[in-house]
């Protein structure tokens, strides 16, 4: 072999070990490099030497590097982010036991800076230089990124942002490098920048400048990825959102980061699922727990896991939502720079912005943010522009008008921002305000005297409502009620019936507290009279696999159905209304099948948005089978393990926590013994401190009661009662009678004819007659007799006591003589065979007289004490002790 051959066969095993040693050494840093197709190395080199802190820690507030990119230096300005954080800057984190952390580091001498490239029209810069340099440059030729190199002191990762791919790669050797001396040293200085020159050329959509308050949140996932190190997820957090920012300055939109939380111990929420559960769920519970906590326009949960063709999904102008505001984003890399654009995109649908994609839109790039496949672009497009334009007509985007300086919207906590901070028991804010508050102190922050509470659902009034007060009430079958616990002023967690329920008569499973069901579903879109089609459209439809009818989504296309799951797809009803009722207006699509029409709609939102025009998961789509991902599985996904007979006794439901939720009647957790129904969850369905119920049950059982069963007694036994009280006033009167008749008879009677007298035998009253007038004398002997007539016309002479006692024959019945101070009215010689009714002291007497008997009987009957009877002319009062005779 020549010797040339030789040395040239040493260079290239020599090249190959450098090769192979410089690979080894950057494979060292895979992590960083495994999803760049393309990078290259350089260290950036500050101009004016190397930054130095002030007395106070702080960097300078205006700082430049030279960058070498694809060959050339790059002369880069940057200033610090004054608006990036607020003075009050929150992080909320958990201790071990599972307990809320809020803390607000000291955040004003950040280190995160924007800017622009010297010489560049258009250019942006968007940087961290906290350790090393780690952010963006938007320049003309195009987007890259830079960060620090991990196994190395001053090297730098620089990278177009379209070389990064969605896949991992494997550990390549380096294909360009650029060291600090391969090019002359750039100077230039701050000062010598053309004024505006490093503000970038933007559209402003508005004229005013729109501030959106954005809350991050990190799931434990992304927590242990990073080492569960708080601090490099909160930097990375920061650096994020100043990456964000710069990207919608060219909308006039700024991006404040007002509030940071890393779930540390525990996902707050179940990350399983599709990302269109995992997004619902982050709502509800940003909506529950993260809104009273810290105000804020939209949160993005930030999370590690993986959905598939999915990198994120958010709903469409709900920015200034309580309940819809936010969006959930895939970060599985370290590649923040790139990961910056995607939530940018999910962002973008919170500010009314949809997809680009067959839009005429205006985009300076090949792709812009709200492409739907677009990673790392930088622009907005006109479509954009536009939607955000909408959505401020629309709905005036209020929330989005406060400037956040810490002089104004925010500060550090104190008592008067109208934020229950910590230590506080409420905050009302001005003393104006607080004038008008009955319930919180304006000067301490705490409660008045007297109150329980200032705030919540189950407060009214400044005191807790009563415990079994309902404070969210169910809103289907499948929901369940909560209830306050009477010391709290907020309302129980919502808790629903266990998915995998039947309900709607076993057609159907209950699903996140709603019954799913195909009619319910069609109805919600168009109408009430609406309901399912028939299977074969869904079959027909769901197997072109396009915009219309589908599957879900598949490599950036649409996936056909397949026939067993065709009923998990585009939905499809029948009977439909000419118009929809639903709040977004989406395109109709009719389809003949078979004789009829099939109608299903298309919102044209994108995949990162919820279609509600697709079939709802947890549908039931056949004996069984329930949707999930578009697919029609095994009911046994749904993981329901709930035997009500056995665990709840029969009588009542589980819920969401496994709980059992008790009917009425049945005392939780088992519902086994008997009580107010509820679950433990669910708060007391009644309130135990309450006497009401008690005190009503005591009246009824002593008071109420007794006088019914009284009533009753007395209606059925009336007419002997009414007998005997007859019986009882007529004995009484009878005596009254005679006293007050032989007082008359005697006082008025004519003068007597005369005739001799006529004395009765046996009696030793004399009796005078004269044909009209009866009238008694006064007995004669200290023994008193009486004349007692019988029913036959029997009449003796007796003592009061032996004719009291009915003396005589078996078949008669004595009269009782007439009380006395009764009156009787002379009768006329040809009424002597009739009867007369006369009255006195409320009673009426019925004398009857015979013509072949002396004897008069005498019957008195009680009358309407509102009548007036006159004293009958002519009448003679009765003798005490006398009975009347002819």
């Amino acid at each position: 072999m020549k010797m040339g051959g030789i040395v040239e066969l040493l260079g290239i095993s020599w090249l190959l070990f450098l090769l192979l040693f410089i690979g080894n050494g950057h494979c060292r840093d895979s992590h960083q490099t495994e999803h760049l197709s393309s990078y290259q190395l350089t260290v950036p080199r500050p101009i004016g030497g190397r930054l130095r802190r002030d007395v106070n820690g702080r960097l300078p507030n205006q700082v430049s590097y030279i960058i070498s990119v694809d060959g050339s230096d790059r002369v880069v300005h940057l200033e610090r982010n004054e608006l990036l954080l607020p003075a009050d800057f929150t992080v909320f984190s958990y201790s071990p036991n599972g307990s809320l952390v809020t803390s607000t580091p000291p955040v004003q001498d950040h280190c995160h800076y924007r800017g622009f490239v010297q010489g560049v029209e258009g250019s942006s810069v968007a940087m961290s230089i906290c350790n090393g340099l780690r952010g963006v440059m938007h320049l003309s030729v195009g987007s890259y990124g830079i960060e620090p190199l991990d196994s190395a002191t001053d090297q730098h990762l620089v990278y177009r942002l379209q070389d990064v791919t969605s896949q991992p790669r494997g550990c390549q050797a380096p294909h360009y490098e650029h060291g600090p001396n391969s090019t002359e040293r750039a100077q230039a200085s701050w000062e010598e920048i053309p004024h505006g020159q490093h503000r970038r050329v933007r559209r402003a959509v508005l004229h005013k400048t729109h501030y959106v308050e954005l809350l991050l949140v990190v799931d434990n996932e992304r927590f242990n990825f990073m080492s569960r190190n708080a601090t490099a997820v909160r930097e990375e957090m920061v650096l994020l959102a100043n990456l964000v920012d710069s990207i919608y300055m060219q909308l006039n939109i700024r991006v404040v980061l007002v509030g940071l939380e890393i779930w540390t111990q525990q996902n707050q929420i179940s990350t399983d699922g599709a990302a269109g559960e995992v997004l619902n769920r982050f709502t509800q519970w940003r909506e529950k727990e993260l809104v009273p906590r810290r105000r804020h326009d939209s949160a993005q949960l930030i999370l590690r896991k993986n959905f598939g063709q999915t990198a994120g999904m958010a709903f469409v102008s709900t920015v200034c939502s309580r309940s819809h505001g936010g969006g959930i984003n895939a970060f599985n890399n370290n590649l923040v720079v790139s990961f910056a654009s995607i939530v940018a995109h999910e962002l973008g649908h919170n500010l009314g912005m949809n997809h680009d994609d067959g839009r005429q839109c205006t985009c300076p790039t090949g792709a812009c943010i709200m492409n739907s496949g677009a990673t790392g672009s930088k622009n907005f497009s006109s479509c954009s522009a536009d939607d955000f334009e909408k959505m401020i007509l629309l709905t005036g985007g209020a929330c989005l008008l406060n400037v956040p300086r810490p002089d104004e919207a925010y500060s550090a906590p104190y008592c008067g921002n109208r934020l229950v901070d910590f230590g506080e028991e409420c905050d009302c804010g001005s003393e104006k305000e607080c004038e008008e508050d009955p319930c919180c102190e304006y000067r301490t922050c705490k409660l008045k005297s007297g109150a329980q509470c200032a705030y919540g659902e189950c407060c009214s009034n400044c005191q807790f409502l009563p415990g079994g007060t309902v404070c969210r009430a169910s809103t289907d079958e499948c929901d369940l009620p909560e209830f306050c616990n009477g010391s709290s002023s907020l309302c129980q967690s919502d808790v629903f019936i266990q998915n995998g329920q039947s309900c709607r008569n076993q057609e159907a499973y209950c699903y996140n507290g709603k019954c799913q069901h195909y009619d319910s579903q069609c109805q919600a879109i168009f109408g009430d009279k609406a309901k399912a089609a028939p299977e074969l459209c869904f079959k027909e439809v769901n197997s072109k696999g396009d915009r219309f009818g589908n599957c879900g989504y598949l490599n950036n296309g649409f996936k056909k159905c397949e026939s067993r799951n065709a009923m998990c797809g585009k939905l499809q009803c029948s009977n439909v209304q000419a118009k929809t009722v639903f709040g977004i207006e989406p395109s109709i699509i009719s389809t003949p099948i078979a004789g009829g029409k099939c109608y299903g709609v298309d919102f044209m939102l994108g995949s990162d948005v919820p279609d509600p025009g697709m079939v709802n998961e947890g549908t039931k789509c056949g004996e069984n089978k329930v949707c999930v991902n578009f697919e029609c599985r095994s009911a046994d996904v749904l993981s329901y393990d709930c035997d009500v007979h056995t665990k709840c006794h029969g009588h009542g439901v589980c819920n969401s926590n496994r709980n059992c939720h008790c009917d009425y009647g049945w005392a939780p957790p088992s519902c086994e013994l008997s009580g107010y129904g509820g679950s433990v969850d669910s708060g007391p369905t009644w309130n135990d401190k309450d006497t009401s119920l008690r005190d009503g049950l005591l009246v009824l059982f002593f008071f109420v009661l007794p006088l019914l069963a009284l009533g009753v007694f007395v209606f059925l036994r009336r007419n002997e009662l009414l007998r005997r009280l007859g019986l009882s006033r007529r004995k009484r009167s009878q005596g009254y009678e005679a006293d007050g008749m032989a007082s008359a008879n005697h006082s008025r009677r004519p003068p007597p004819r005369a005739q001799p007298p006529s004395v009765a035998r046996g009696n030793a009253n004399n009796i005078v007659r004269d044909g009209h007038h009866a009238q008694l004398l006064p007995p004669q002997e200290k023994t008193e007799t009486f004349c007692c007539v019988s029913t036959s016309g029997a009449s003796k002479t007796c003592t009061r006591a032996s004719c009291l006692t009915n003396q005589g024959s078996s078949n008669d019945t004595w009269m009782t003589p007439p009380p006395p101070s009764t009156y009787l009215q002379t009768l006329p010689s040809e009424l002597r065979a009739s009867s007369l009714a006369t009255a006195r002291n409320n009673s009426v007497a019925t004398i009857t007289s015979r013509p072949d008997c002396t004897a008069i009987a005498v019957e008195w009957t009680q009358v309407d004490r509102t009548r007036n009877f006159a004293e009958p002319p002519g009448t003679q009062q009765v003798q005490a002790g006398a009975a009347a005779v002819l």
